[in-house]
Parts: structure tokens; sequence; C-alpha cells
């Protein structure tokens, strides 16, 4: 009898993945990236409303108010100003320089329009035309309402700020500091 050599084939397992574990695996990887993705998009959607809060036009437009008024009035003589009766403006007066001889300058601070301004001007106490308008400054815009009031040698302001999206209430005070 002759013997026949046969080589069998093994059907042993060969390393590597079937399909079925291959769409297993990417199911599970498209499910991590767009957990990932949704996290990031939600992340930068939070910074930037953040980052437009703390930048929107109202907030700059309130700081720069702030500094307008405390600048003016801590320059201020504190027995010489005025108020209107309801609140609309107030005028203070001061040295033009430091060695001038006697208060020559005033400055009007009021809103018209939604706008926060402040007319400087020369005064002469005593003459028939006493105020010469010499500049006026635009200090920021979104005002929809400003109200000053006055405490002894103090002065406050109230200004709310509105742009259509945000607003803001600055309540400010300064010291009229100059003696006279």
């Amino acid at each position: 009898m002759k013997l026949q050599n046969h080589k069998t084939r093994s059907t042993s397992a060969r390393p590597g993945l079937t399909i079925a574990e291959l769409m297993v695996a990417m199911v599970i990887v498209l499910i991590v990236i767009l957990a990932l993705g949704t996290a990031i998009a939600d992340g930068v959607r939070g910074w930037h409303r953040a980052y437009e809060k703390v930048y929107a036009d109202v907030v700059t437009d309130s700081y720069a108010a702030r500094k307008a008024f405390d600048r003016v009035v801590r320059n201020a003589t504190r027995h010489l100003y005025q108020i209107d009766p309801e609140g609309n403006w107030l005028e203070v007066y001061y040295y033009s320089t430091s060695t001038a001889p006697i208060v020559d300058r005033y400055a009007r601070l009021y809103s018209t329009n939604g706008i926060f301004l402040i007319e400087h001007g020369s005064w002469v106490p005593g003459s028939t035309n006493p105020k010469t308008r010499l500049r006026t400054e635009i200090v920021c815009m979104n005002v929809s309402s400003c109200v000053f009031k006055s405490q002894g040698h103090s002065a406050q302001m109230v200004l709310t700020l509105d742009d259509g999206s945000q607003d803001i209430v600055v309540v400010t005070s300064a010291v009229m500091h100059n003696g006279s």
C-alpha cells in the first residue's frame, strides 16, 4: 500500500480582527470623538459668552464714565458747584493750573441722546457772559439714564448703560478736593 503524504491545512486562528470586532471598535472610537467634540464646542461657546460679557460696550463704557467722573470731580473746588434740582447735570468749578489765583474753569457733566458728555469751559465770575465753552468731551455711549446727587463735599453719579443685549448700572462718587 502506498502511503500518501497529505498535507493538512490547519484552520487555526490567525492574529487579526474580525469584521464585527472592527465595527464595534469603530463605534466606540466614534462615540469618544463625538463626546470630546461636544465638550470642546461647549467650552468654546462658554468662553465666548464670558468674553463678550466682560468686554461688552456697556462694560468698557462704564469704566470710561467712572474714570472721567472721578477725574473731574476730584479736581473741583469743594465749595463751588451746581447741581440740577432733578439731578440731570452737575457743574463743578476748578483752577485751570496749580498756580491760577482764582477758580477760572468749569466742567458740566450730563447726558443727552444716549451719550454721556463733559463740557469744559472757562469761567469769569462777575462778567456779563461768565461761561465760555472750550470743548465737549464724549465720554461714553449707550446711556439710558444718568442722575447726579451731592452730599457735603462729594458728588454721586448713578449711570445706567444699556446696549440692547446687556445693561449695567454704575454708581460712583468722588470727593471734591480743592479747598476754595
